[in-house]
């Protein structure tokens, strides 16, 4: 039988230790390593060519979304199997446009873990059955803006301003998001008042009470 070399990306140990000990109990699938952050996960790609990589997006100071497609410029071939605690109806639609195959939540139970990495590995796309219903009613809509979801037009951020968003929703000032992501504070500023428009925020103190709000349910 031959043998699936799966790579884990997550910043936290003991998880990345139990989500390797689950995989590893299909004699099919081996972990070939762990990676806490970018850098480390396109090392480990490079020297072990893993078939599946396993994808946090919250990897301390990174966005896990910006390593989808330095794997898939590495080798297009390898799958990616995004496993966050992340709402999935906002970053489903984002990882897959960017080369993901799949998205499963962080608690689903350890058997769906394993469906899904199966599914993807077969080159077929994984959602939850919510998720998919979901997104194939949004597209056989013709008008998305009438979706009453306070959320509805987060998808029309770019990945940066999906970032800062979360950032302010997360406490942190200008200054402060512009140190973790090594922007000038124009720069940041400037990415605020297009967050303000796609997102119909008409001051910043109301852009600051939904980031707010969006941090409690993506959390």
């Amino acid at each position: 039988m031959p043998i699936t070399n799966i790579l884990i990306v997550d910043d936290h140990p003991l998880f990345s230790m139990g989500l390797a000990s689950l995989i590893e109990s299909r004699p099919m699938y081996h972990v070939v390593g762990s990676a806490k952050n970018c850098s480390e996960a396109m090392e480990i790609i490079r020297e072990n060519k893993p078939h599946l990589v396993v994808l946090d997006l919250d990897l301390g100071d990174e966005n896990g979304m910006d390593l989808i497609p330095a794997i898939k410029a590495a080798d297009a071939g390898i799958a990616i199997l995004v496993l966050s605690m992340h709402d999935e109806r906002y970053y489903s639609e984002r990882i897959l446009s960017m080369g993901a195959q799949g998205y499963i939540m962080k608690d689903e139970a350890p058997n769906k873990v394993l469906d899904a990495i199966k599914i993807v590995l077969t080159g077929k796309m994984y959602l939850s059955e919510v998720e998919h219903t979901r997104i194939v009613e949004a597209l056989n809509t013709e008008n998305l803006t009438h979706n009453r979801d306070k959320f509805a037009c987060v998808h029309k951020l770019s990945n940066r301003q999906l970032q800062i968003f979360t950032l302010i929703g997360k406490g942190f000032g200008t200054i402060e998001i512009a140190n973790k992501l090594n922007l000038s504070t124009k720069t940041v500023d400037t990415h605020k008042e297009n967050i303000k428009f796609k997102l119909h925020c008409n001051t910043s103190y109301e852009l600051r009470q939904l980031a707010v709000e969006w941090a409690s349910v993506t959390r």
